[in-house]
């Protein structure tokens, strides 16, 4: 059984820092492909960033130049690294993962079959 749970959110203020985890039981990172997503009120759940097979890695363009996605095999466990975090930035968290993904998938959460419950991040003015 695949499980996944998020870890590291929290209320920050505009500027700070948060890195998030998420654990990964039941599936291997070998050949997974790995994403985050979010979804702030009243809104879709929308695409962050991923390891496409556990090799190449791909970023929403919004967040690139302040988020970085990465992993520890070892522990099964993947991040995400947030910098300058804004008060849009405000959202649950998740982490996705998935076998047999195409890489014109990755950003519909629909194409996505595992899911964490989602962490919450505030960031504050």
């Amino acid at each position: 059984q695949v499980q996944l749970t998020e870890s590291g959110g929290g209320f920050v203020q505009a500027g700070d820092s948060l890195r998030l985890s998420c654990v990964v039981s039941g599936l291997t990172f070998s050949g997974t492909t790995m994403g985050w997503f979010r979804q702030a009120p009243g809104s879709e759940r929308r695409f962050l960033a991923a390891f496409f097979r556990n090799q190449n890695t791909y970023y929403e363009d919004s967040v690139k130049d302040r988020f970085t996605i990465s992993r520890d095999s070892a522990k099964n466990t993947m991040y995400l690294q947030m910098n300058s975090l804004k008060v849009e930035d405000t959202a649950v968290y998740y982490c996705a993962a998935g076998r047999g993904l195409i890489l014109s998938s990755l950003r519909d959460h629909r194409n996505w079959p595992n899911w964490g419950q989602g962490t919450q991040v505030t960031v504050s003015s």
